[in-house]
């Protein structure tokens, strides 16, 4: 099947689940793994969120300070 796996872990969700969770044991964090993560959630969100704002203050510049 060409998406055999996808779809096992789809219709197998408490074993999917229970692998994913043995392999996280596995597998612990680093020393500077959480700092990491952190930077490159803030490079990724916090332009966006600068984006987002600058369009409300351009429309709510243009709907109430345009003709001033």
């Amino acid at each position: 099947m060409f998406f055999g796996k996808k779809i096992n872990r789809v219709i197998d969700v408490k074993k999917a689940e229970e692998r994913f969770r043995k392999e996280r044991e596995e597998l612990p964090l680093e020393k500077k793994d959480r700092t990491a993560m952190i930077l490159a959630a803030l490079v990724v969100f916090v332009p966006v969120f600068i984006v987002v704002i600058l369009v409300f203050l351009l429309v709510f510049y243009l709907f109430f300070f345009r003709f001033f």
